[in-house]
């Protein structure tokens, strides 16, 4: 038998309710939170990227919150989540911004201004990149570039070695590398990502 779910119902209640697919349970952490997450996102990013991410990380928490293992709060949970896609966002537009400078710096003496084309074709071949490389790869190498983690403190969070850290970031850079290959050149500027 279900049992009801209230304004008043604590977080770890409400994440058990969550897990077995109760959209009540979910509407009630959601308004609970989704303020406050925006709030605290608007530290790091601007508002409405900070709106983006919280909504990203509350429907990735629903449509994943039966295979999830929560091993703190929920609400510290999310607040981390938030943090960490905030943290990549930060640290995506800062790759952009560095291929600006390096197509500008580079390529000064044949464009007048950086071909700002250029800039938005290689992000959008290196998120697409990203997107293809296998998950543990992916999250190891975003983890590692994107958030500046150490091998170390990926391998703690991720529950495995450092030798596997380094593993799969190799073989992310391996990937990336084929898969970009008609952007060395202005890549080898971009140190973190080859």
């Amino acid at each position: 038998m279900l049992s009801t779910v209230t304004d008043k119902t604590n977080d770890e209640i409400l994440f058990q309710r969550i897990q077995v697919g109760d959209v009540k349970a979910f509407d009630i952490l959601f308004m609970r939170y989704y303020p406050l997450l925006c709030a605290y996102a608007k530290r790091f990013v601007d508002f409405d990227d900070g709106q983006e991410i919280v909504q990203d990380v509350m429907v990735w928490f629903w449509e994943n919150s039966s295979m999830q293992v929560i091993e703190s709060s929920p609400k510290n949970y999310l607040f981390r989540a938030v943090k960490n896609r905030c943290l990549t966002l930060i640290n995506r537009n800062e790759l952009k911004q560095r291929i600006v400078d390096t197509i500008s710096v580079n390529m000064q003496a044949q464009y007048e201004d950086p071909d700002f084309y250029i800039v938005e074709e290689l992000a959008r071949n290196i998120e697409t990149a990203l997107s293809r490389l296998p998950a543990s790869y992916r999250e190891a190498f975003e983890m590692n570039r994107f958030q500046n983690m150490t091998y170390s403190e990926i391998a703690e969070k991720l529950n495995v070695s450092s030798k596997t850290v380094d593993y799969r970031i190799q073989q992310a850079l391996k990937l990336l590398r084929t898969e970009l290959k008609d952007y060395l050149p202005l890549l080898m500027a971009l140190v973190r990502i080859v």
